[in-house]
Formats: C-alpha cells, structure tokens, sequence
C-alpha cells in the first residue's frame, strides 16, 4: 500500500490541549501497526498553546498533518479533518484518550473477518490513572452506571459509536456528510445518521481506549449535565433514541424531591423517605464492592460512590432542564457552553 493511501485515518479534534495531544501522540508511536497503513490528522480548532509550533518542531515517524481552523466546535474540527483524510476508514479519538499498541491491530482484524461501514470501541481506565479517574470510570463504564450502553456486550439499549472512539468507512462521509452544529450530542447524531442510511453498524468490543477524562467534580457535573440536555435534543430529532431508560436518571431525582417534600405533608412520608435512603444505600453498597474489588483500592471505591450518585443526579438535572427548554419553545437546549472542551 502506497503512502498516499493509508488504510486508516485517524483524527483528533484538538482544542488547547497539548499535554494531553503529546501523551496521546507518545501511544500511536507504540502502535503495532505498518506505518505506511495510517495517517494522524490533528485537526486543531483555534488553539492557541502552541500546539502548531509543536507539531511543526517535533516530527513522529509516522504520517502526521496538521489542520488549523478558527473556533467551529468539535463537530466541524472533524469534519475539517475527514475532508482532508486519505484513509479508507476516518477513527475519530479524543485528545485526551490513550491507545493500547494493538489497537489498530484488533480493528484491522475485526474489519477483515466482518465488514462494517461504521464501528466503535469501549472507554476504559489504564492502571496507572489517579483515583478519581479510575471512579469516574466505574460510573461510565459500569453497568449501574450507563447500562452498558458505552460499548458493552451487554447493554439495556442499541448502540451508538461515539467520536472518543469511532470509526466509519469514507463511503460514509460522502454519502451522508459530517457532523452537524448541535452543541452537545453530535457524535449520536452522526451514528443515527447513519444507521438511518443503511449502513452496517457494530461494536469491536475489543478495540479499547483508555480515557483519561483530566476533569475535576465540578467539570464531571458540568459534561453529565450536558449529556442529559443532549438527550432531549436527539430525542426530538429520533425518537429511538429517547427511551424510558434515558428518562430513568430524571424520575429519580424527581422521586427523591418528592419524597422529601412528602414528609412535610404526610406523616407517612417519612417511611418513604426512609425506602428511598435504604434503596440508595444498597446501590452505594454495590457500586463500592464492584469498583473496590475492580481496582483494588478501597478510596476508588468510595469515590465510586460519589461520582456514581454526581453522575445519576447531573444527566436527571441535565434531562429536565432539557425538558423545560422544549415546553418553553426553545428549538435546541443548551446546557454548559462555557469552556466546552474542558
């Protein structure tokens, strides 16, 4: 294969973000993969920390372009990028993912034995994250959490490849264009899209990034939030994607509020408060043997807890906020805007 024609494109939409980019860059130069089968495209969407100077002074042994562009969000940073690729399949990878030197490979494998027009991976936590990654991990990743539906074998819906780690054949693209301008959600957006053309869709459960997510509480509320406003966009654009298990986060917190006001009102509210507390519990219970025994470490598991909780309360708050926007008239909610990629 021609160095013109990689195999693969991979591209990272990039925003202010060049110690993560240069950790990032650090694993593809681990890749197990021929070099001449992949091009990097850091498709970089106004930073201004240098990270052009840095690419242009620090060559990699492998095929890297960079593409600048004035401040047009993620969406547009990668579709700047899927214009420009050379690849046959475009990966998208966020910055702040690490990849495991065989990744490339187990994608190459699984597209050889089954064809697919777009696919997607799993996110998980390498070994060497702190603490509080590796529990805001096991509220994304675990069952309890999202219901697997991040890409697990398992999961309470169908699913949806996201740009942390995605891929999709350049057939794609040219029949169906990029990413449109919806602030948050557009990576679901692109996947209902394409299932809505025909395209064959699957999950490679093997293809793992581990996402570093450098994020504190305060961020983590914030994206969660965001991801429950999202929810009702798309909800309203396809309505297989707002089903009563994305309602759930949403009916709890409403429960929990009004439990508590009951017991202002009834003397029996008090004993479903007290239902509640102990429903709360068990799950806490469980979300701190599962992440304990999981990572060893009895803090993760403590986090876990929180960051569990912080998670189910963010995307109901983010839900209904969504909700109250689209009874108010409002074409597209917005969550967070500020700082987006942080």
């Amino acid at each position: 294969m021609n160095q013109d024609a990689p195999r693969y494109s991979l591209i990272i939409a990039t925003y202010n973000r060049l110690e993560e980019l240069q950790e990032l860059l650090g694993t593809v130069e681990k890749l197990d993969f021929p070099r001449d089968q992949f091009e990097l495209i850091v498709s970089d969407d106004g930073s201004s920390d240098g990270t052009g100077d840095f690419l242009a002074n620090h060559p990699y042994p492998f095929q890297l372009r960079y593409l600048f562009q004035e401040n047009k969000g993620p969406g547009e940073a990668r579709n700047h990028g899927m214009r420009e690729a050379k690849g046959t399949y475009y990966l998208f990878i966020d910055s702040d993912c690490l990849l495991p030197s065989d990744y490339l490979s187990i994608i190459d494998a699984h597209l050889q034995r089954e064809p697919l027009d777009a696919f997607g991976g799993p996110d998980d936590c390498h070994p060497s994250f702190g603490p509080l990654l590796k529990a805001i991990n096991y509220s994304m990743t675990s069952f309890i959490g999202t219901g697997g539906t991040r890409g697990a074998k398992k999961s309470v819906a169908k699913f949806y490849p996201r740009s942390f780690n995605m891929g999709i054949h350049k057939k794609v693209f040219s029949r169906i264009g990029g990413m449109n301008k919806l602030r948050h959600g557009q990576d679901m957006d692109f996947s209902a899209r394409i299932y809505e053309a025909g395209f064959r869709v699957g999950l490679i459960p093997d293809a793992v990034v581990f996402h570093k997510r450098r994020t504190s509480i305060r961020r983590f509320y914030k994206q969660i939030f965001n991801w429950g406003v999202a929810r009702i966009n798309l909800g309203r654009m396809y309505p297989d994607l707002l089903k009563p298990i994305h309602l759930a986060p949403a009916i709890l917190v409403a429960g929990v509020v009004l439990s508590i006001l009951l017991t202002f009102i009834f003397s029996w509210g008090w004993y479903l408060l007290l239902a509640v507390g102990f429903g709360a519990l068990g799950i806490a219970l469980l979300a701190f043997v599962q992440s304990t025994a999981r990572y060893r470490m009895a803090v993760v598991g403590f986090l876990s807890v929180a960051t569990l909780f912080i998670q189910v309360f963010a995307y109901g708050m983010g839900t209904w906020s969504g909700l109250w926007q689209w009874a108010t008239g409002k074409r597209e909610a917005r969550g967070f805007t500020k700082n987006y990629y942080k």
